[in-house]
């Protein structure tokens, strides 16, 4: 772990009974902030989300969203390792405890890759597009839809096993429906393949331009030529890019071909990059 660290002069806090130590901020938006802290019974490294709640809503939403995480025990969706609620004055904060992704997120990864003039590889893309419908499935089985699904949150594994995050979109997304909730998701979907395939999504150059997205999706989309990617592939995109919602594949369909495309790696995950 390096340089050992004196605990003293650094911020902890107590979760479950458990000391964790500050290490830094990683981010923050709207009214939330993700701090890196260490585990001082274990050593290992987590997110932990505070959410600022005002009100009574925000501490409903904020334990929805804790809720949701629970739901779930799958390797594509990112656990909750502990959930409390804290006093801040007149106020409250929401603390999430999560796993840490040093990896960052599917975005991260093609960003990096970007930068250098390189892409995912055709075998890596139908690796994470997999273990993404697994995670995906797996929410559509509970009867909700991830009503926010992009490269920013999915997150990357040690092994490179994406990891769906941001279960707080779910809050109020139970669709009895099953064409319904199939198609919302499929279209994002798509989005997330076209991002891994191309490094950028499918409508940045109509919104760069100042057209309207709005009406560019009810186009069908004209998918770039190139040599990187196969008719498959292709057609897997075209599938799930398509204008009308009923035509678009559910994800059982998806699995069964995506399972079919994956290379035969002895001994390896096929939900990995």
């Amino acid at each position: 772990m390096g340089q050992a660290l004196c605990v003293c002069s650094r911020e902890t806090v107590i979760i479950d009974n458990k000391r964790y130590l500050f290490i830094q901020k990683l981010g923050e938006g709207g009214f939330s902030y993700v701090d890196l802290v260490e585990g001082l019974h274990d050593g290992q490294f987590y997110a932990l989300k505070r959410i600022l709640c005002h009100e009574q809503q925000d501490r409903e939403e904020a334990q929805r969203e804790a809720d949701m995480h629970r739901l779930f025990h799958h390797p594509n969706i990112l656990r909750l390792v502990a959930y409390c609620l804290r006093e801040r004055g007149t106020k409250h904060e929401a603390w999430l405890l999560l796993p840490f992704f040093k990896r960052g997120t599917l975005w991260n990864e093609i960003e990096k890759l970007k930068d250098k003039g390189n892409f995912l590889t055709e075998e890596q893309i139908l690796r994470l597009l997999l273990g993404i419908c697994r995670g995906l499935e797996a929410i559509h089985a509970k009867g909700y839809a991830h009503r926010d699904l992009k490269p920013t949150n999915i997150l990357l594994g040690d092994e490179g096993q994406p990891v769906l995050m941001d279960l707080g979109s779910m809050n109020q997304a139970c669709i009895h429906v099953e064409g319904s909730r199939q198609a919302l998701t499929l279209q994002s979907l798509g989005c997330v393949l076209y991002a891994m395939m191309f490094g950028e999504g499918p409508y940045d150059m109509v919104f760069q331009k100042g057209d309207s997205v709005a009406l560019a999706v009810q186009n069908q989309l004209s998918i770039p030529q190139s040599p990187r990617h196969s008719s498959a592939l292709r057609q897997l995109l075209t599938l799930m890019m398509t204008v009308d919602p009923q035509q678009r594949p559910h994800i059982p369909f998806l699995l069964s071909q995506l399972e079919a495309l994956q290379p035969p790696v002895q001994g390896q995950d096929t939900t990995q990059i």
